[in-house]
């Protein structure tokens, strides 16, 4: 039944999509000030301090570009996942930086580290997500319909 995963998959998306605005904006201190409840980094300079423990082989302005082009891909992925565009791409994507991100965890902050955070947990939902056949309810859908 080619409509089996309609809800699943939408539900999918939106979570991995939320899941990736989330720590953007906590790292752009907009979900509050740095050692407030429920606030990770609370701005850019603690989330590279942070970026840096998991690239401790790179320079702190280098793991500072890396940390800037991985926040870039989350907010990308993010959009994609949420409104349904481009999503087996964006799912692939969101696969390959979850994974990484959750390798670096676990090499530089242990293996636990990952797992706290559910890091693969993502990574193998976003990769689930790639093999789903049909996105229904999203931009991907209506733009493969034949107009008339």
């Amino acid at each position: 039944m080619k409509n089996e995963f309609s809800v699943p998959q939408l539900f999918l998306r939106l979570a991995l999509g939320i899941g990736f605005i989330f720590p953007v904006l906590d790292r752009m201190g907009t979900l509050g000030p740095a050692g407030a409840n429920n606030i990770s980094w609370g701005n850019w300079e603690n989330f590279i301090a942070y970026t840096n423990t998991l690239l401790p082989f790179l320079s702190r302005p280098v793991a500072g570009i890396m940390g800037f082009i991985a926040t870039l891909a989350e907010i990308v992925f993010a959009i994609l996942l949420i409104t349904g565009y481009k999503t087996r791409q964006a799912a692939q994507g969101s696969f390959l930086l979850t994974l990484t991100f959750g390798l670096c965890m676990a090499l530089f902050s242990g293996i636990k580290a990952p797992f706290n955070y559910s890091v693969f947990a993502d990574s193998a939902a976003s990769l689930l997500l790639a093999a789903v056949p049909i996105y229904k309810w999203s931009l991907d859908n209506y733009f493969s319909r034949d107009i008339l």
